[in-house]
């Protein structure tokens, strides 16, 4: 059985940790381990991270969307925003590259997410936004109500 949430939510560094719980409690459905569930946390914090800094650095009304599919034990989510996009996604995804030294970046949002991730797919359009797929395979997982 397939289970799909979908959140938005204003593009405010306070909103983070917002989206990093509620997707956290979604998924706690299926029964993840403590460092699965501590590694999409991890990711989404990164994604929606990016998306307020980056995609919307000199927009304070932008909105950030999650969408989140739960199928068996697979972990699908989308964070998208509709701020100024990435130039060079290849750039970007890149260990150590940032845009935002001034703020003390570590650069490594990319890194992580493909790390902790099972799959990443990041699209971009410059002037319309940002799209990051993330797929994580869970090891173990209850099954969904039947």
């Amino acid at each position: 059985m397939k289970n799909v949430m979908n959140l938005q939510f204003s593009a405010l560094s306070q909103n983070e940790s917002f989206a990093r719980v509620t997707v956290a409690a979604f998924i706690a459905q299926l029964d993840p381990t403590m460092d699965e569930l501590t590694e999409i946390k991890t990711v989404v914090s990164e994604a929606v991270t990016n998306a307020i800094i980056h995609g919307y650095e000199h927009n304070p009304d932008g909105i950030v969307y999650i969408s989140c599919t739960l199928e068996e034990h697979i972990v699908h989510i989308t964070i998208r925003d509709e701020g100024k996009g990435i130039e060079n996604i290849e750039k970007a995804r890149q260990p150590l590259f940032t845009t935002k030294p001034e703020l003390e970046r570590s650069g490594m949002g990319f890194t992580i997410m493909e790390n902790f991730m099972d799959d990443i797919q990041v699209e971009s359009t410059v002037g319309k936004g940002t799209t990051v797929r993330l797929t994580k395979h869970l090891s173990k997982s209850k099954a969904l109500c039947n």
